[in-house]
């Protein structure tokens, strides 16, 4: 379940989420029935749910029940009982319906894309399959082998029989193959999972790499890692599985078909890349309860930036200091870049964290700025990395006092490369919080001049007194001259001559005459 609220801005603000698996497909796929155990347990977890929801104030809710309710032959039946214990208005959907709506939360979290991808949700019963491609589903399609199901029909030893994945691999083919075929002639560059099956493989993927699985959003997995989880898992039995890095105990049963799919899909169609996001059904749900314009234009960049604005919006109001700050730091990374090595995606995360460096005022003025890191943390981010959001958060708590050591254990925990990173954006940042110390935004802007004996940023005052800004800036360069290994001088760009301005006003005058006689 997850709950949110509504702004009238269009705003979605999740405030709660909750899982339990039930596992409602258990003997659905053999028998054709749901057990007594599993429809009784599904029956307390939705009276949780509905229990919570009214306790949060909710106002408008909806439930729908998927591939194990809509095949089971006493389904509509438990969904009758459902409604009746529990007030929550469940519904059976369609396979095709289930698609869309994971569809459409995947393009409003994650844009779209300049390439095609292929979205795939993995379930217990079923699996959805759409090919995105400018902001589109141009296809869609739910198919019949969700993981376990698989592992009911095909996996019967533990660990599997060479026969019986062979058996499946065929399986698979023949059901998946020509699905796969289309989205290789369309030439996919990427596959987007979602599902909690997805988000546990790419967990045992980072934790084999040595990382935190704390945050996967927008995190990932190359087509070689997972052929080598495929390859340990079906060496091994159930307790042998559950010693395995970041492996999710709760689906150990089915880590062998999911990874057998999985690597399937990613060796059809060629693709090297998998990359999750945590939005999906329910939240494709919430959308549509919301009554929200379908976002399908959107790029992933404008995706980005929204659930950045979003959460600035909701800790900082307007946030014109944050704006201000964000397009004085963009400029000072143009110019400074090349000095200090920096990729250049790395702009775009300079620009999050300086709209969102000053949000912890909404916690409380004291130490804001370790505030603004938590909040970054624990924001709702898809589309983002795990990385990613890190940098961000440790970049905006450094826009201030001291200046980030490699040797902190936040930074500690990050690649050498992405401590580079931070200090890097940081010393930026400090400097572009200082030019508009008085908060008014009284530059126009600025730049960075580089020779190889020093870095001069120029700053354009407008002809105004910038004294204070300039005053906080001279007091922030010492991080960017010890990254930079050179000096760095501010620098107030000179006011136009008097003449020349006089020039530039007749000039301005003559073209809107031109246009007037024009008109």
């Amino acid at each position: 379940m997850v709950i949110a609220e509504v702004r009238r801005d269009g705003r979605i603000d999740v405030v709660d989420r909750m899982k339990e698996m039930v596992q409602l497909g258990r003997d659905v796929f053999r028998t054709g029935r749901l057990t007594a155990d599993s429809m009784a347990l599904a029956a307390r977890t939705l009276g949780t749910f509905g229990r919570l929801a009214r306790a949060r104030g909710v106002k408008r809710m909806r439930a729908v029940a998927t591939s194990a309710v809509r095949e089971a032959r006493n389904g509509t039946a438990f969904v009758r009982r459902l409604r009746r214990d529990t007030g929550v208005p469940v519904r059976i959907i369609s396979g095709q319906e289930e698609a869309r709506l994971i569809c459409r939360a995947v393009l409003h979290a994650a844009g779209a894309a300049d390439r095609p991808q292929l979205m795939v949700d993995v379930g217990g019963g079923s699996v959805e399959l759409a090919l995105l491609e400018k902001g589109k589903a141009r296809w869609l399609c739910s198919l019949p082998l969700g993981v376990a199901r698989l592992t009911q029909q095909f996996l019967r030893h533990d660990p599997p029989l060479a026969r019986e994945v062979k058996r499946l691999e065929r399986h698979l083919e023949d059901e998946l193959g020509p699905w796969l075929a289309r989205a290789k002639r369309a030439d996919v560059e990427e596959v987007v999972g979602t599902s909690g099956t997805i988000t546990a493989l790419i967990g045992m993927a980072r934790a084999a790499r040595g990382e935190e699985a704390t945050r996967v959003d927008g995190t990932g997995a190359d087509a070689a890692e997972v052929a080598r989880l495929r390859r340990r898992v079906l060496r091994l039995g159930a307790e042998g599985r559950a010693e395995l890095p970041g492996v999710d105990a709760k689906r150990l049963e089915q880590l062998p078909a999911a990874l057998v799919l999985l690597d399937f899909i990613l060796r059809r169609t060629r693709v090297d890349r998998l990359r999750l996001c945590t939005w999906a059904l329910r939240e494709g749900l919430l959308l549509e309860l919301a009554n929200l314009p379908l976002s399908r234009r959107a790029t992933a960049r404008q995706a980005r930036l929204g659930a950045v604005e979003r959460l600035a919006r909701r800790w900082a109001g307007p946030n014109a200091h944050g704006r201000q700050v964000a397009r004085l730091a963009t400029a000072l990374f143009d110019g400074s870049a090349e000095v200090l090595d920096l990729q250049p995606e790395s702009r775009e995360l300079l620009e999050y964290a300086a709209l969102l460096h000053d949000i912890g005022h909404g916690v409380s003025h004291d130490r804001h700025h370790r505030h603004t890191a938590y909040l970054i943390r624990n924001g709702e981010f898809p589309g983002f990395g795990a990385r990613e959001v890190e940098i961000v958060a440790e970049t905006a708590r450094h826009h201030r006092k001291q200046i980030p050591k490699a040797s902190t254990p936040e930074l500690q925990a990050l690649p050498q490369s992405a401590r580079w990173t931070v200090r890097s954006l940081a010393a930026l940042l400090r400097i572009a919080d200082a030019l508009d110390r008085t908060h008014t935004g009284v530059l126009r802007g600025a730049a960075v001049v580089a020779s190889p004996a020093r870095l001069v940023i120029e700053i354009d005052a407008r002809g105004r007194d910038v004294e204070l800004e300039l005053w906080a800036a001279k007091r922030r360069v010492d991080l960017l001259s010890r990254l930079a290994d050179r000096p760095v001088h501010l620098r107030v760009r000179p006011k136009a001559a008097p003449a020349r301005r006089r020039a530039r006003k007749r000039a301005r005058s003559s073209r809107a005459r031109t246009r007037t006689r024009a008109g």
